[in-house]
């Protein structure tokens, strides 16, 4: 299982240029101060970042128990939301490296959530404490994600709740280094995580790593 978690973790990592994208307009107005100048505000950043953290693992944890329950109804069949998962890692590969977006079609289906969950989040801005910042992040958490989805597929395949939240809580300290550097303003080590070589290097290796887990699966099967 530890290698789920450090594939979890690269998914996560590799995302760093559509972790930017979706997350990098709070994280900029996180670095700000109470009054406005602009300075790194690193207990508002962190609280945040362990609010959208911590609704990844609540997330998983749900995942992860949906396939426990689906274990025990369905037996050694389980074995084919592995297959699942590995063709979803497949799927992220070439949705980072751009080949494809499927994955938007399963983004479409949380922004029925999302549209619920949205008008929350105006509860918390401006940010002007850490309580606050909990809050946005706990909200921002569920924001459609493609990322966040084929990561929760492993979640669910993994049959247990605890291995479901350890997951995505792996997942979400991957994307940590892209907004954290966004925000602290190391633009070399964030153009680097954005780039085309970086992202295409992270999608072959992601393609590579759902082919190998999708190759044992189907053995396992047949």
């Amino acid at each position: 299982m530890s290698l789920d978690f450090l594939s979890a973790f690269l998914i996560g990592l590799a995302g760093a240029g559509h972790c930017v994208a979706m997350c990098g307009g709070i994280t900029t107005m996180l670095t700000s101060s109470i009054a406005g100048e602009r300075k790194l505000n690193f207990s508002l950043l962190l609280s945040y970042n362990l609010g959208r953290i911590s609704s990844y693992a609540i997330a998983g944890a749900i995942a992860g128990l949906t396939g426990s329950l689906a274990a025990k109804s369905i037996g050694d069949h389980i074995i084919w939301l592995k297959v699942i998962a590995a063709v979803f890692v497949i799927l992220l590969g070439l949705y980072i490296a751009k080949w494809s977006f499927l994955l938007n079609r399963v983004e479409a289906i949380g922004s029925y959530l999302w549209k619920y969950l949205q008008p929350f989040s105006k509860r918390f801005i401006p940010v002007t404490n850490i309580k606050q910042a909990l809050g946005l992040g706990a909200i921002w958490g569920w924001l459609p994600c493609g990322l966040v989805y084929s990561t929760l597929t492993w979640s669910v395949a993994s049959a247990d709740w605890l291995n479901g939240a350890l997951i995505m809580a792996a997942f979400g300290l991957g994307t940590l280094p892209a907004l954290l550097t966004l925000a602290s303003g190391f633009a070399f080590i964030t153009t680097t995580l954005r780039s085309d070589i970086f992202r295409t290097l992270t999608a072959l290796l992601l393609i590579a790593y759902g082919g190998y887990s999708l190759m044992i699966a189907l053995q396992q099967i047949f």
